[in-house]
């Protein structure tokens, strides 16, 4: 991709993979795939994260809403989960999360989105009911009971984006700001889990461990009380919980001004020793790193009107995309691991605040992206395979993500 022509090779290849995914029977010529992550109802790998693709291009004028309809079809197929293990990712609230951009076009899907609406609040209300019992005897948080993908931070970022005044949106916020102090004689924040990185306890963190990342971590939870905050729609304690989480992350920030980093995670080991060894760099793609870790802490910045921070944010990842070793720690194609996560988020964070320094390395990012997806063989999922990648393209190219924003569902906006 020329520097000259970023947005029409950006758009081209968007086009090409988004036709190439076009229809449920050729992309899975042996039926569709199901169990996992792969289920119909899944955003990050099944019917439903297609359907996000098709919905966005719909929206912008740049596909159809006959591949849109078909999609949204594939992914309601068959009972809909709404079971007190639903989330963003699966299930009524996912089919809800879609069908909103849907229905921000197209009267034509109001009254299945109210249905849906429906179940995503009764689960989000019974999720909330066991959190602050949790909270009330003094117990450390599971990893799905808080996180992007599986928890509430994830249901945070549906109603914030779907009714942002309606009092499920404020119960939920209220919810994340109860980052109040456990016990704790170390001094472990209340989001410490007591389980490995995978969720389960695990021999290598027999302590647990301090997660920074937006897919399963405290970064979430900053990105959507910032995000609020950005809105008008503080609920009490909002600022202050803020303020703490981003304390905690200044605690264990690294490197220095001009090229700051965060670890994805921290053992209790490190906890103790307060010292993350360099080798522990996560690399820059959103889950752990900086794509989204800076995202999050730009999205601080500005809800507490810090522009230290936003300036730290910035310079993280604008000295991530001149670096062409950490360029070559995300050699996959995806939203969650690879570049796609870097460019989308480089692209938010240079919107947000018209960087024009981080803006002028999009198009070689985006180059990078093109040259990988042209070797072929991808997953055509939306977290790790070309539907995500199609979507970070077609929204360079456009240069636009109206509301309500497809990447909510990454915390990003």
């Amino acid at each position: 991709m020329t520097t000259a022509a970023p947005a029409t090779a950006a758009l081209s290849t968007a086009d090409e993979l988004a036709h190439a995914l076009s229809d449920p029977r050729t992309v899975w010529p042996g039926g569709r795939p199901s169990g996992g992550r792969a289920w119909p109802q899944s955003l990050a790998g099944g019917a439903s994260g297609i359907a996000l693709l098709h919905i966005e291009r719909a929206r912008a004028g740049r596909g159809d809403w006959d591949t849109a309809h078909t999609w949204l079809a594939a992914a309601v197929h068959g009972e809909v989960s709404a079971a007190a293990n639903a989330n963003l990712y699966f299930g009524a609230p996912a089919l809800a999360f879609i069908t909103h951009r849907a229905a921000s076009a197209s009267s034509r899907y109001l009254r299945v989105l109210e249905r849906l609406d429906e179940a995503t609040l009764t689960v989000t209300r019974t999720r909330l009911a066991a959190a602050h019992r949790r909270i009330d005897r003094a117990e450390r948080p599971p990893m799905e009971e808080f996180d992007l993908i599986q928890g509430l931070s994830g249901l945070a970022a549906y109603h914030l984006s779907r009714h942002p005044h309606h009092e499920i949106t404020r119960d939920v916020l209220s919810y994340l700001v109860r980052t109040e102090p456990l016990p704790d004689p170390a001094g472990l924040p209340p989001w410490w889990m007591n389980v490995g990185p995978t969720g389960a306890p695990s021999a290598d963190y027999p302590q647990g461990h301090g997660n920074f990342g937006l897919s399963h971590g405290i970064g979430s939870a900053l990105s959507l009380l910032s995000q609020a905050l950005l809105r008008d729609l503080a609920v009490p304690g909002m600022a202050d919980a803020v303020e703490r989480i981003a304390a905690w992350t200044d605690q264990w920030r690294q490197g220095d001004e001009t090229g700051p980093w965060w670890p994805g995670l921290i053992s209790r080991q490190q906890a103790s020793d307060r010292h993350v060894h360099p080798d522990l760099r996560p690399r820059p793609s959103w889950c752990y790193g900086v794509s989204g870790t800076a995202r999050a802490q730009q999205l601080a910045g500005l809800a507490l009107r810090d522009p230290a921070r936003v300036q730290a944010a910035e310079n993280a990842i604008l000295t991530t995309l001149r670096d062409p070793l950490q360029l070559d720690n995300v050699p996959e194609i995806g939203l969650c691991h690879g570049t796609a996560g870097l460019l989308h988020a480089a692209w938010r964070m240079a919107t947000e605040t018209g960087n024009t320094a981080i803006a002028a390395e999009l198009p070689h990012l985006a180059n990078r992206l093109i040259t990988a997806l042209d070797q072929g063989g991808h997953d055509p999922e939306l977290l790790d395979g070309a539907a995500g990648a199609a979507l970070t393209l077609h929204t360079l190219g456009t240069g636009s993500a109206p509301a309500p924003h497809w990447d909510t569902f990454l915390a990003l906006a």
